[in-house]
């Protein structure tokens, strides 16, 4: 900080020498004086006066040169101070972004709005670790294979091959922050160091720290959904969620134009089993039914037990026929595998009802009902088959 202007200098020399004009003659005077004082006592006072002048001068400079690296040193804490409070400001957005979140595509949304600004590039990634593989959460969805597999690299040296900790790490050009929260692993937060990221460091181990407990508590939050929605024994959905899942999809098919179907199914004699062989074999049916509905049936089509030995499969996007083609090959893949039970070979068949949801239909109820019908038919008819509902003429 400059404590006097250019302007204020030349008027303040200009001053100085009108001092020396006003006061030429008592200056002469004093010189004069003290020239005859040095003569009489012997001593030097001009030249210590000349070394006392001088030496208060350099003072006062190096006093202003000290003024102003303090100024600088402290513009420079100022820019710094704001920069921390920046990063602190949206390290809390940040954070109560993810405080918000319990899915995972909400934590990406918040990952991929807030990331890029505290790392300070939009090149970051992260990697899930699931099942014992890694999946992407931000920064690969458009990535060739080979970035893919490059990046998977760099978090298996970040886990250390297994050895799970917490620790960053620069390897390869990247600066990569394990995710762990509660001792368990969740993933890779990976910054590449083409946007000066190291400086970062710590403000990105904290966001790591904060994601990573999100990550976690949305990977609970799904297992308790999936376990308090899903039947035990056989895997599938509950009741409950089947109803509100048919619902569901046929709002969208409504908004959509697009077909979707529902199958109902019943094993047959399942009293005869559990009567014959027991409860524990009944369940080992249950269970086995499950497995191969799980198997046969796309990722799509929601798997429900809606009761005791009946079942549903909802079929989005699938008409009539196509759903029958399902429920056909369903019937003969439980036909064809009987169940090992101590021993014994128990035969498991099933009958099937399909119908398929009109174009304006949302009641879900009317449409199982449909199934129903047809699954009763299917009964009647000899079991071990497959029966279409006879949908009414639309006008």
């Amino acid at each position: 900080m400059n404590l006097m202007a250019r302007q204020d200098r030349v008027l303040l020399g200009g001053l100085a020498v009108a001092l020396f004009v006003v006061f030429a003659r008592p200056i002469r005077y004093l010189l004069d004086l003290a020239r005859a004082v040095e003569e009489s006592s012997g001593l030097a006072l001009v030249p210590a006066l000349i070394i006392l002048t001088a030496v208060f001068l350099f003072h006062q400079q190096g006093k202003r040169h000290e003024a102003k690296a303090r100024a600088a040193a402290a513009r420079a804490d100022a820019i710094q101070s704001e920069a921390r409070a920046l990063e602190m400001e949206r390290l809390v957005t940040f954070g109560q972004g993810l405080g918000r979140a319990l899915e995972m595509e909400t934590i990406r949304d918040v990952v991929l709005h807030d990331l890029p600004r505290l790392a300070g590039t939009d090149q970051a990634w992260v990697l899930l670790w699931e099942d014992g593989h890694w999946k992407p959460l931000v920064g690969t969805a458009s990535e060739s294979r080979e970035v893919e597999r490059a990046r998977e690299h760099l978090a298996d040296r970040a886990l250390l091959g297994g050895s799970w900790t917490s620790d960053a790490i620069a390897t390869e050009g990247h600066l990569c922050l394990p995710l762990m929260a509660g001792g368990h692993p969740v993933g890779v937060l990976g910054i590449p160091d083409s946007a000066g990221p190291f400086g970062r460091q710590r403000v990105l181990a904290m966001a790591a720290a904060l994601l990573s407990i999100s990550l976690r508590n949305a990977q609970l939050f799904h297992n308790l959904r999936e376990y308090s929605l899903r039947d035990g024994l056989t895997g599938c959905f509950n009741r409950t969620h089947a109803l509100e899942g048919v619902d569901t999809e046929l709002r969208r098919a409504r908004r959509s134009h697009l077909p979707v179907s529902l199958i109902m199914f019943d094993i047959d004699h399942f009293k005869d089993i559990n009567d014959r062989y027991g409860h524990l074999c009944g369940d080992a049916v249950l269970a086995a039914v499950g497995a191969r509905m799980r198997e046969g049936l796309r990722g799509s089509d929601l798997k429900c037990r809606y009761g005791g030995e009946e079942f549903l499969v909802l079929l989005p996007e699938t008409p009539l026929e196509g759903a029958k083609r399902v429920a056909e090959t369903l019937r003969r893949e439980l036909a064809d595998v009987p169940i090992n039970w101590k021993g014994e070979t128990v035969a498991v068949t099933a009958s099937f009802g399909v119908s398929v949801a009109l174009p304006t239909e949302i009641d879900g109820q009317a449409l199982i009902g449909r199934a129903d019908a047809a699954l009763y038919r299917a009964k009647e008819q000899g079991r071990n088959c497959v029966r279409l509902t006879i949908e009414p003429a639309v006008a």
